[in-house]
């Protein structure tokens, strides 16, 4: 039951999104631990955080500075009582197209905002997005927002920029509130400590009994000794 009491472990990356271009420096942050070690799902921990990694106010950095298309892929780190933060799905690409899309989860009703970018450098052109294949918005500037999001925007997004090309797909979580968090976590509270003290006093009744059977089993051994000597 102790697990109840583990705080949840963060993880994030600078800058907040979740595609890059080859070369481009992205740096981990490790809240709550003095060594940020990151793995990737599949190529195990990230050599790097040992020649990078840093102190910070929460807790830890450590930085790639430069990524490969190789890098592409899941990230997490684990606190040494096997705590897992959330996974940080990463997308490095040698393609002229990113879509910027937070790289963390983003609470209900508040508004993300997502960035086509060219790798050259312009100014002048357009951009179309999708979500599941699906054309949402087309002819920006490249750029679009999502207002008040909530669960019915969570997808895969991706762009396209006329003339240079399209970005990868990347996946947009949604999250409840700050008011729905904290509330389901004080709701939470009481029942948690009623379970504890309940699985107390089934230990402690436990004990009792088995205290008591023992010193019971005792006397009459004591009894029966004493009868068969008296007969």
């Amino acid at each position: 039951l102790f697990f109840f009491f583990l705080d949840a472990v963060s993880l994030h990356i600078y800058p907040n999104r979740l595609q890059f271009f080859e070369y481009e420096a992205v740096t981990f942050y490790c809240e709550g631990v003095d060594y940020c070690e990151v793995v990737h799902k599949f190529r195990g921990k990230v050599k790097s955080c040992n020649k990078t990694n840093e102190r910070t106010a929460a807790g830890s950095s450590c930085k790639i500075k430069t990524p490969y298309t190789d890098d592409s892929g899941e990230y997490w780190y684990e606190t040494e009582s096997g705590t897992r933060s959330n996974i940080i799905n990463l997308s490095v690409t040698d393609g002229p197209v990113i879509l910027e899309s937070p790289a963390v989860r983003v609470l209900k009703e508040e508004t993300v905002a997502l960035c086509c970018r060219n790798k050259i450098a312009s100014s002048n052109f357009t951009a179309d997005f999708y979500k599941n294949g699906y054309l949402i918005h087309g002819g920006s500037t490249g750029k679009m927002a999502l207002q008040r999001v909530s669960e019915l925007d969570e997808g895969l997004y991706k762009c396209n920029i006329s003339g240079a090309g399209e970005s990868p797909e990347s996946w947009l979580n949604i999250t409840g509130s700050h008011q729905h968090m904290s509330h389901s976590s004080s709701a939470a509270t009481p029942w948690i400590i009623c379970i504890i003290l309940f699985t107390a006093l089934l230990v402690a009744v436990g004990l009792y009994r088995f205290g008591k059977g023992s010193y019971w089993d005792k006397d009459s051994a004591v009894d029966g000794t004493a009868d068969s000597f008296s007969s």
